[in-house]
């Protein structure tokens, strides 16, 4: 898209740097990439078959476990497979349209997983406070509610940045110092104002910290009602199934809000250290989230067993 005056334009491609200041190892660098990433496929693939073919597991909490994967796996093919590209083949230059079509699905799905991760809470709490309620609070009707909330709400949220984007001029910079396209990532090659993308920006990020504030006040609550069970061997089992809640939690948003927070106060820590810790948050939570499962939950643990002695 061409602007009256010629030095204004969208450029036809973007080029990606990678992990700016450590190019000497990135060939290095991809082969953990690469391995995080055949675990998420395996291991999120697998979550999803178990889930399908044990029909056993059709308890809310498989519902969400299964709506995870399938995040886990969209998000990690969406920003994965280029990088080995640009580390190993040079292949740096990205399309215009497919960057900005990366940085939406991008972040959509990050804001999809934060939802789920709420959802799965939720779920936790009305499991342990009201065991006696749980399926008459978690309906299909409720649980089909929250999967299209989950599906809809960050398109709709994420949208505006695909509007933000197209209407910045660009000059003649189109260097992105990332290995993947984000929002402010490429407004800030734009040399027009780009206040309204920051104060948008910001926006989204307060709606996934509130996510993560939501999540907390949950998980108040639900410690709360495990030590008020009068079972040992209940509270146990409870605290147990929450342990690989809290582990994915931290899995997640430990290196998430660490990225926002130093893309934008942490100006004396490392630029590379940005852009690496952006990426771990990428790659590594849908590679360990299914053997977190796969380890903690008891019935996937034993479906899994139960396919390879089967084989």
């Amino acid at each position: 898209m061409f602007y009256n005056n010629s030095s204004l334009f969208h450029p036809v491609t973007f080029f990606l740097i990678g992990i700016p200041g450590m190019e000497e190892v990135h060939v290095w660098i991809s082969l953990p990439f690469c391995s995080f990433y055949l675990v998420a496929l395996l291991g999120n693939a697998t979550i999803l078959l178990v889930i399908k073919a044990e029909k056993t597991l059709r308890e809310p909490m498989f519902y969400f476990l299964a709506i995870l994967s399938s995040v886990d796996l969209a998000l990690s093919t969406t920003s994965v497979p280029r990088i080995p590209g640009i580390f190993w083949f040079d292949a740096h230059e990205i399309n215009f349209g497919a960057c900005v079509a990366q940085m939406f699905l991008i972040h959509v799905f990050t804001g999809m997983e934060a939802e789920v991760l709420l959802a799965m809470a939720f779920d936790r709490y009305v499991a342990i406070s009201a065991p006696l309620h749980y399926t008459t609070i978690l309906t299909p009707q409720v649980l089909m509610g929250i999967g299209l909330y989950i599906l809809i709400f960050p398109v709709l949220v994420i949208l505006p940045m695909i509007y933000l984007i197209y209407r910045l001029p660009f000059c003649q910079a189109r260097i992105i110092a990332h290995s993947y396209c984000e929002h402010m990532g490429i407004a800030k090659l734009s040399c027009g104002n780009i206040r309204i993308n920051a104060v948008y920006g910001l926006f989204v990020v307060s709606v996934f910290l509130m996510y993560l504030v939501l999540i907390v006040i949950s998980y108040v609550y639900i410690l709360h009602a495990v030590f008020r069970l009068p079972s040992q061997e209940a509270r146990l089992k409870a605290l147990s199934t929450c342990g690989s809640h809290i582990a994915v939690l931290c899995v997640f948003y430990i290196p998430s809000v660490f990225s926002f927070l130093t893309h934008r106060f942490g100006h004396n820590i490392p630029h590379y250290i940005h852009i690496l810790v952006a990426n771990l948050y990428l790659i590594i939570p849908p590679s360990l989230n299914p053997i977190i499962y796969g380890v903690r939950t008891k019935q996937i643990r034993e479906q899994v067993l139960h396919i390879f002695i089967k084989k």
